[in-house]
């Protein structure tokens, strides 16, 4: 498979009023069209630092990316973002927020007709078809972020980005968004790369799990590859070793290789807290 997205040796030092930090450290990371590639590590990674470089929000201190063959300097419609927040305009119904996001892209190469058409493909895509005229408070937290989906899609990008999109929803929600995303992946064979925090999550839609080291100066740790069959279920995947395995190497990797010692102050600290508490209560 041939390299889409080029991530070359990424250094983000940050300005502070303790002075220059250094937030990444010599990322090098390859994507291939059609990858689904999820980031994984400790709160303080760099996780979305990274995501926010190749969206172009940010500019690498040293390094750069390049996404198929043009080097990446600004934001642009060829890299869509979903966050954990959905973003919608709350005076807009759902149609109207996708068609924000339409006319931007493609207003001046399709016709009222052919918009129409494409708003409406996207948001069947991702089940929101029948609620296409309903304004955000109107709908639940997981329909909103279908919608946040639907608008990323519909911008028709090279690399869709998604900082912890189902974080802030239910277990069950977040159970039938993975679902809905596996399906849509499948059919447009798109290139997704994910920041998450849940290691089920990660194996269940991956083909390459990143594993970041912890910060300051955080890199790329591991490389973890996902050579489970698609489709995938998740009930059969429950009882199937191999996606056990992969589970407890991630496992292994952020609570092992990278475990985050808390420091002795703090401990201290709260050691004496609990002593007090206890003679308090007694």
């Amino acid at each position: 498979m041939s390299t889409l997205l080029d991530i070359s040796h990424i250094d983000m030092v940050f300005d502070t009023p303790k002075g220059p930090f250094t937030a990444l450290k010599g990322v090098d990371l390859k994507i291939a069209q059609g990858e689904f590639v999820s980031l994984i590590g400790h709160s303080g990674c760099g996780k979305s630092t990274v995501l926010n470089i190749v969206a172009g929000l940010l500019q690498a201190s040293s390094g750069g990316v390049i996404l198929n063959g043009r080097e990446v300097s600004e934001p642009g419609p060829d890299r869509a973002v979903v966050f954990q927040n959905h973003s919608l305009l709350p005076w807009l119904t759902a149609y109207q927020n996708v068609e924000l996001a339409v006319k931007q892209v493609f207003g001046r190469s399709k016709t009222k007709a052919e918009i129409k058409n494409w708003i409406e493909h996207n948001l069947q895509l991702v089940h929101m078809d029948h609620a296409m005229h309903k304004r955000p408070d109107e709908i639940s937290g997981g329909m909103k972020q279908r919608v946040g989906i639907a608008r990323a899609l519909a911008m028709q990008p090279e690399i869709l980005l998604m900082d912890e999109p189902f974080g802030a929803l239910d277990a069950l929600t977040r159970a039938h968004m993975q679902d809905s995303l596996m399906e849509i992946q499948q059919e447009l064979n798109n290139t997704v790369i994910m920041i998450t925090h849940d290691v089920d999550e990660a194996v269940l839609l991956s083909d390459r799990i990143v594993m970041m080291s912890n910060g300051p100066a955080a890199t790329v740790g591991e490389i973890l590859e996902i050579n489970l069959e698609r489709p995938r279920d998740r009930l059969e995947l429950a009882q199937d070793t191999e996606y056990t395995r992969l589970r407890s190497e991630v496992l292994k990797f952020l609570y092992e290789k990278q475990r985050k010692v808390e420091p002795i102050a703090k401990s201290r600290a709260k050691k004496k807290l609990e002593e007090s508490r206890q003679h308090e209560a007694a």
